[in-house]
């Protein structure tokens, strides 16, 4: 009886450690934050209609800053560590200027515009990360010592809501460099900052990720969100149903809703689809779009995207 008490304990604990070993964790990708950024000269300035906007440089921080690279290996070596999958933020920037030269050659039918997106959306794009991982850092000098100041900030890619975050100060160094002194600074912080990440994405494995739906109209469509269909019920209640039965659990928040547009908030999608494949919010709202355009609705309609969780589709036309 002892021994069989013995086998089911040795039993089970292998199980758990089995189930445990084989929990998914989100992919995540370490960037310098805007802040950093701004403090060390590495923005570009553009001018939108008379206002002068200020981005991130990436590229030009990686090819010019030895410590990006080091400091963000340091960080992306103890996320490793823990079962982290990684994406790499140099590769995702050669991704991201192979897009952008489409992007350049590429113009509205109507207007000639260009398109416009941040350089982290972009980023975000090329590297379909789940969390992106904001570090800030400060060395700081008191004679020949040095210490570090750190910020981690764990952002949902789709969302930019902040699910974890470590801050601290490291011990002073006479000798040390700086991702050495980052890296003892981190440290202590490191498995309540994973933990937080982890809790998030097991949320989302449960309930579906969160992103944003927003529907508009053309101002010379003839229909609008009032519109009834075939005897069914309006065109905003039709829509409410779709995103009820194609959503986790049929979770999802109407924000607000007229006869010319409707914004939803809160909506859970699958992570996955049935092929293992991530799903953003453009892949889920062109089913949306589809299920507009076919009978008995046949809508016209466009989809417009911003970044990997948000996404519009404007009714009336293309």
């Amino acid at each position: 009886m002892k021994s069989y008490k013995l086998f089911t304990l040795i039993t089970f604990t292998l199980f758990c450690l089995l189930s445990f070993g084989q929990a998914k964790k989100p992919t995540l990708m370490v960037v310098p934050s805007d802040v950093w950024c701004n403090q060390n000269g590495y923005m570009l300035n553009f001018d939108n209609q008379g206002s002068t906007i200020r981005i991130p440089d990436y590229k030009r921080a990686f090819q010019e800053n030895a410590e990006v690279l080091q400091v963000i290996s340091q960080i992306n070596g103890m996320m490793a560590e823990r079962g982290f999958p990684l994406k790499n933020m140099e590769s995702a920037i050669k991704t991201m200027e192979s897009n952008a030269v489409e992007d350049a050659l590429r113009s509205s039918k109507d207007s000639g515009a260009s398109v416009n997106e941040s350089p982290i959306d972009a980023i975000k794009k090329a590297a379909k990360a789940d969390i992106i991982i904001q570090l800030t850092w400060t060395v700081n000098k008191t004679g020949p010592k040095k210490s570090i100041n750190f910020n981690l900030q764990g952002l949902d890619a789709y969302t930019d809501k902040q699910v974890a975050t470590a801050t601290g100060t490291g011990a002073p160094s006479f000798s040390a460099e700086t991702p050495v002194l980052l890296s003892e600074a981190v440290i202590s912080h490191m498995d309540n900052f994973t933990l937080s990440l982890q809790d998030h994405f097991d949320d989302m494995f449960e309930n579906g990720r969160e992103i944003i739906v927003r529907i508009q109209t053309w101002d010379d469509w003839d229909g609008d969100l009032e519109t009834e269909f075939g005897g069914e019920d309006e065109l905003g209640y039709v829509i409410e149903d779709w995103l009820a039965d194609n959503t986790v659990k049929g979770r999802f928040s109407t924000t607000d809703i007229t006869e010319t547009m409707a914004l939803f908030e809160q909506v859970r999608i699958p992570l996955y689809n049935d092929k293992g494949r991530a799903i953003d919010a453009r892949r889920y709202v062109r089913e949306l779009s589809k299920y507009l355009k076919n009978a008995p609705f046949n809508i016209p309609n466009k989809l417009v995207m911003k970044g990997l969780g948000r996404a519009t589709i404007i009714l009336g036309s293309k």
